[in-house]
């Protein structure tokens, strides 16, 4: 019997995930994690205060080749100091888009050093 759903692959939204050693099977990540289709992560605010001024810039990511990836990179660049949204819009084996808020403008040296942290993606 096939499951159906009215929302796209593509918008599935990310859950957390754990590694395992069996790999996702994505063809290029080893992440460990079962998803290997699209996926965006949803765009959640931790902020209450709509008066607090907010930025938010999009980086073209590069290296992300599953869902379990756009965690990973979304969990690193949450944990930035000022960080209140990450939102991944997942173009597996290509160019994706990581669009983040933050009370500030990042450093763009401390977004290179999260997606570093959270695997071997880059900056495109």
């Amino acid at each position: 019997m096939t499951e159906t759903t009215d929302t796209p692959r593509s918008l599935l939204l990310l859950e957390d995930q754990t590694t395992n050693s069996d790999g996702c099977g994505c063809g290029g990540c080893g992440c460990g994690a079962a998803d290997t289709g699209s996926a965006t992560t949803p765009a959640t605010s931790n902020s209450t205060d709509e008066e607090d001024p907010m930025t938010t810039h999009s980086y073209a990511v590069s290296g992300m080749t599953c869902g379990h990836c756009a965690g990973a990179v979304t969990s690193e660049l949450k944990s930035l100091d000022g960080v209140t949204d990450v939102s991944v819009e997942l173009v597996a084996g290509g160019t994706s888009s990581v669009t983040v808020t933050s009370a500030e403008p990042l450093d763009e040296a401390r977004v290179v050093a999260a997606l570093d942290e959270a695997g071997d993606y880059q900056l495109a």
